[in-house]
């Protein structure tokens, strides 16, 4: 029964119409504070937000399962509204790779900012933000560069981020002509995490497809990392600092 005018008012200043509603108005009104704040809408799966005033929000859980099928509702309007709201607040809420790489991205951009032309300082593995390493994961950026897509290339490239030099190819194991087990294995690694995050665990029964040499290998991954954890102790110190590099904790 209100006219246009009143209820533009109302909703200029946060009115809830449907009592439904509002536990989503609450959770945008979370995601906004933590945007502003840091800047994207990419947290840690095990991120909370609030202030000493009101109750913790877990922000990680709530972006990763906004993310999923069907994350913002089965009413095609509803969703779609939602995801509208979503990218008023960060146009990348719902980015084709993984939140670990969005994170990583928009701290470097920030970072950027300060720099001439937009270019990232000089960053080493070990220089850490909020426990990630950025520094070690542009060194693996660098590295997997043709396993990115050409959106992520472009946006790495802007901050002056260039792909390293093509390694020397993996000798030949004796007498089968293959590549070395442990070289699979740490190829299907550096392709899940690519795609999937370093903080996304591995399943035991996941198999990685792998093309290696022009040729398709089912690499079972998930047991590869169980085995090369077992024998952790026997690895050697180029092994160990490979996998280190990739973000496997124990190595």
């Amino acid at each position: 029964e209100l006219d246009p005018h009143r209820k533009m008012l109302l909703d200029e200043a946060g009115m809830v119409w449907e009592p439904g509603d509002e536990a989503w108005e609450n959770k945008l009104a979370a995601l906004r504070s933590f945007h502003r704040a840091h800047g994207h809408l990419a947290p840690r799966r095990d991120t909370v937000w609030g202030d000493a005033d009101s109750e913790l929000v877990p922000v990680g859980e709530h972006m990763a399962n906004l993310r999923r099928k069907d994350g913002l509702g089965k009413n095609p309007q509803r969703a779609a509204a939602r995801a509208a709201q979503l990218a008023q607040i960060d146009p990348d809420w719902n980015c084709p790779w993984p939140l670990d790489w969005q994170r990583h991205y928009r701290v470097l951009a920030s970072l950027a900012v300060d720099e001439p032309y937009g270019r990232l300082p000089d960053i080493q593995p070990g220089v850490q933000f909020e426990g990630d390493d950025l520094g070690k994961w542009l060194q693996r950026q660098r590295r997997s560069w043709a396993e990115l897509s050409e959106e992520q290339q472009q946006r790495l490239a802007r901050l002056g981020v260039t792909p390293a030099e093509r390694p020397a190819p993996v000798p030949a194991a004796k007498g089968g002509g293959k590549t070395p087990a442990f070289q699979r294995g740490l190829a299907a690694l550096t392709q899940w995490i690519q795609r999937e995050g370093v903080h996304k665990a591995v399943p035991r029964g996941h198999v990685e497809r792998l093309v290696i040499d022009g040729q398709e290998h089912q690499h079972k991954l998930g047991v590869w990392i169980s085995n090369t954890k077992s024998r952790r102790d026997k690895l050697t110190h180029d092994q160990r600092t490979a996998l280190a590099e990739l973000g496997v904790e124990w190595a």
